[in-house]
């Protein structure tokens, strides 16, 4: 019995290189990555949980206080909050220049022959503007003429006036010596005959009348002669009113310096735009177009709104800035705060404060009218400021 023969089965054939791919990850390993997401956030917020409670138990504890006062007491640890107000400069000590207003006259302008410039450092006393004043010399030039016509016209009334004076007492004595010795002659009725007598009464009637007319007279001529005079001399008065009145116009169109300082030109409207006065322009009288400022002592007015402005006090440290000149820094302290708020420009329920700022030292470049930077100290405040002070921010922009 013969066997099959034995069939050999081949080996397989290997399989194909696949290419290689990223393994995909197991669930133990997705697993894994969300239990240490679970965990971060849960360490993220008992961190925040830590720092508010350190915080808390900071501000309740007195420890916590005394080093703050340490801090506060100590400039070089302290933080310091700095407010930035905006305002202007101006002088402590100026003067405004107005064009002089003329007395008894009516002048819709004036014209500047002489001016000194702007910049210009001037004494008490100097010469400032001249206006034209050719008018108001011809004026009184004309009116001292006639003044002194009635001041002869006067003398030459009084002096008549004395002479007819004296020519009237005299009438009147004869008159009053002719009565009396008519007087004397009536009493001699006795021993004379009638018609002497009768003739000695009727001179004595006549001396009588002449004598109450002469003095009735006399009276009249001397009031009629005082009433001339009067008119005179009223004359003569108006005349040199007159003549004073355009000699004070004529010293009015010269301004002189009212203190020693530096001149500042005003931006005036003038022939239709607005600019600086120069020589040969016309000015409206009573147009404050100069000033002369003192520029060793100066300020700045700020206004504050009503949300910086409880933040502020009298005293408090702060350093001025000029947008102009901004290497220039100086020291400042906080003068006055006005007690009353003003209207803002977009509501009248927001209110603005002024506050005036002192600037301590000068510089030639430290002129009126200039913009400027305050920069408030917060930080050198008593314990109740200090506190209110840290809801501050590091610089108010809330300045108006």
């Amino acid at each position: 019995m013969t066997s099959a023969p034995a069939t050999v089965t081949p080996d397989p054939a290997p399989p194909a290189e696949r290419p290689a791919t990223q393994p995909e990850p197991s669930e133990t390993e997705n697993a894994r990555r969300s239990w240490l997401r679970s965990w971060m956030v849960i360490a993220g917020f008992l961190a925040v949980l830590g720092i508010i409670v350190l915080v808390a138990t900071r501000s309740k504890n007195p420890a916590t206080t005394n080093r703050t006062q340490s801090l506060a007491n100590n400039p070089e640890q302290v933080l310091r909050l700095v407010l930035r107000l905006k305002g202007t400069t101006e002088a402590v000590k100026s003067r405004a220049i107005l064009a002089p207003l003329l007395a008894g006259q009516q002048v819709g302008s004036l014209t500047i022959i002489h001016m000194a410039t702007a910049g210009t450092k001037v004494k008490k006393g100097d010469l400032l503007v001249e206006f034209d004043r050719q008018a108001q010399m011809r004026d009184f030039v004309d009116k001292q003429a006639d003044y002194g016509k009635l001041v002869d016209q006067v003398a030459g009334e009084q002096a008549k006036e004395s002479a007819a004076r004296a020519k009237d007492e005299t009438e009147l004595k004869t008159a009053e010596d002719n009565l009396r010795k008519a007087e004397l002659e009536i009493q001699r009725a006795e021993i004379v005959s009638r018609i002497d007598a009768e003739k000695n009464q009727e001179n004595l009637d006549e001396a009588k009348a002449t004598y109450d007319q002469l003095r009735e007279t006399f009276d009249l001529k001397r009031k009629a002669a005082q009433a001339a005079i009067r008119i005179l001399e009223i004359q003569r008065d108006r005349t040199q009113q007159t003549m004073m009145h355009a000699q004070a116009n004529a010293d009015l169109m010269q301004i002189h310096s009212p203190l020693d300082g530096v001149v500042v030109l005003n931006t005036i409207w003038k022939q239709g735009t607005m600019g600086e006065v120069q020589e040969g322009d016309q000015v409206r009288a009573g147009v404050p177009f100069m000033q002369v400022v003192n520029p060793a002592t100066m300020q700045v007015r700020v206004m504050a709104n009503q949300q910086d402005f409880p933040s502020l006090q009298v005293g408090q440290t702060a350093k001025v800035r000029l947008d102009a000149y901004p290497e220039l820094v100086f020291p400042a302290k906080l003068d006055q705060l006005a007690p009353i708020g003003e209207g803002g420009d977009f509501s009248n329920k927001l209110r603005a404060f002024v506050v005036i700022v002192s600037i301590e030292g000068n510089d030639p470049r430290l002129m009126p009218d200039l913009s400027a930077a305050v920069d408030v100290d917060l930080s050198k405040q008593d314990g109740s400021k200090n506190a209110d002070s840290n809801t501050v921010s590091g610089a108010g922009n809330g300045s108006l």
